[in-house]
Order: C-alpha cells, then structure tokens, then sequence
C-alpha cells in the first residue's frame, strides 16, 4: 500500500501546489532525485527544469519549475522556486522568443555576466517548452 506525505510547492506570487503526494522527482544541483515518504531529511538547492508530481490518486502530474530550494522536513516537503508553472499555463509563444533572445545574447554577449545570464534564460525557455511539448504528446 502507497504511503504518502505533505507537500507545497511556493513562488513568491502564489502557491502553486499543496496536497498529499506519493512522491516527487525533479533536478537538483548534483542531478536528479524521487522523493517518497519517509526519505531522509535535507536542505538541497533545485535547478531549472520539471517536476513531477505522483498524486494522491496514483497520477503522475508534471509541471516547469525555476530554481531553487527543496526541503525535506518529518512533518512536509516544500519547494521553493522563482516561478512553477503547469503545462497549460506555458505561453509557447513567449517562450520560443524568450529561447531567440537568450540565443542572440549568446551569440553577441561579451562579458561573462551577459552569457550566464543568458545561459540561464535559455535553459529557463527550453524548459518551459519542454514541459508544454509533454503536455501536447499526452492530450
């Protein structure tokens, strides 16, 4: 029989998700990771990416997050990121100019702030329209 835990997902705008889950997997600095109930406490930073979210109903849901903070506590789990967006909430639109303009700086950036920056938007941009393309496959 599945176990499950509490778990929140913030942003500083909202809070994304809150709900019993069996677990989660999403990307942390030193690579990917599934959390279940009774995991071992700990405080790890997360990296741009997806996160999946196995529900209360056996159901795998997988959503965009930014960086940011995973905590495992006895009591929760929280996640705090810059920003979660679900699938259908993705502008594919702003998204693919957000992807060119992260391009261009690329291209044209000469001061390693300009090319982290835009490493960053990029990675940031290819994300999101990941997670909106898996979202068009399962419909």
């Amino acid at each position: 029989m599945a176990k499950f835990y509490s778990f929140e997902v913030h942003t500083p705008h909202r809070l994304f998700y809150s709900g019993s889950v069996e677990g989660i997997i999403l990307t942390l600095t030193d690579g990917e990771i599934g959390v279940f109930a009774d995991h071992s406490f700990f405080t790890a930073p997360v990296v741009t990416g997806s996160l999946k979210i196995k529900d209360s109903r056996g159901l795998w849901q997988t959503a965009f997050i930014s960086s940011g903070i995973l905590e495992v506590k006895s009591h929760k789990t929280v996640l705090m990121v810059e920003a979660a967006e679900w699938p259908h909430e993705i502008d594919r639109g702003r998204a693919l100019a957000a992807k060119q303009r992260a391009e261009n700086a690329l291209e044209t950036g000469m001061f390693k702030f300009e090319t982290l920056s835009a490493r960053e938007e990029l990675k940031r941009a290819e994300s999101r329209l990941k997670v909106s393309e898996q979202q068009d496959k399962a419909t």
